[in-house]
């Protein structure tokens, strides 16, 4: 109990308890609805069973806007969350507590200060936030589906607390425990990977002609031609956020367009994603 409230994770007997409480039919659903786990070995989904059992022992899970957590909610988002850290210390997910759920988008308040020094108030529509040392907040509809398009907001938001678990959001983790990932190496093909990402969609929008509209479905088309999402230009955090999205979900575009990327990201979560999804699909 203790050490849930200090954000500590489950102990080995809360997390052999959770374990225990997953059907073998409802493990099996949750790995079907989401493609990018038809890859696992035997051996890589066990061990990701014990990380979701891990996961759903250590964090509370709260509904809000007359939502209610169901087992099957909590199965599915434990199972995107936990495969990131399949080979990673549990640790990386320590120091905060709960998981909170909304049934769509939610608006989050928002202060910007422009370059004359006038604040800006706004709300922003989201689908996912975390906080340093707070919850992560999900949309439940843009978490629920096995989407094909590389996006993934439970696996982004969950990248964002490897960040935060590091300090500052800069899309740099901690690399304590990766001997082989030089903090400098790290910097240096994540900020070339960026600029290479930020001038191939300024191309991309000087390329679409007058008369289409960015942010309409022809515009999209567009955009479609980009190893990530857009909005991984945002900032450094985005980009390894949305990197990390893509990684797993639909990694080959970003293997071929931002290779030494690609393979940093693979050094970091000890996992070849490329490899292991082509492996499924021949299955």
């Amino acid at each position: 109990m203790f050490r849930w409230l200090a954000g500590r994770g489950a102990s080995l007997r809360e997390t052999a308890r959770e374990l225990a409480r997953i059907p073998d039919s409802a493990w099996l659903e949750a790995l079907g609805a989401h493609h990018f786990l038809s890859g696992l070995s035997a051996e890589e989904s066990a061990a990701l069973r014990q990380r979701v059992a891990w996961l759903l022992a250590s964090k509370s899970f709260t509904g809000v806007h007359g939502l209610v957590i169901s087992d099957q909610i909590r199965l599915s988002i434990a199972v995107q969350a936990a495969l990131p850290v399949l080979h990673l210390d549990l640790a990386v997910y320590e120091g905060w507590t709960e998981i909170v759920v909304y049934p769509g988008g939610f608006l989050i308040p928002r202060t910007d200060v422009d370059e004359n020094g006038v604040v800006h108030e706004y709300v922003q529509e989201a689908s996912g936030e975390a906080w340093e040392g707070g919850p992560v907040i999900l949309s439940w509809e843009d978490s629920s589906g096995g989407l094909a398009d590389g996006t993934n907001v439970v696996i982004h938001e969950f990248a964002h607390k490897l960040d935060l678990y590091a300090g500052e959001a800069d899309g740099m983790p901690s690399l304590s425990a990766h001997r082989e990932l030089a903090p400098a190496r790290w910097r240096q093909v994540l900020d070339d990977a960026f600029d290479r990402f930020e001038r191939a969609l300024t191309l991309v929008e000087e390329a679409i002609p007058a008369d289409v509209d960015p942010e309409s479905q022809e515009g999209a088309a567009w955009f479609d031609t980009l190893p990530l999402d857009p909005y991984a230009a945002t900032d450094k955090a985005e980009f390894f956020a949305v990197s990390s999205e893509a990684f797993f979900v639909d990694p080959a575009p970003l293997a071929s367009a931002l290779p030494e990327w690609y393979g940093l990201l693979a050094l970091y979560y000890r996992q070849d994603t490329v490899l292991r999804l082509a492996s499924g699909a021949t299955r």
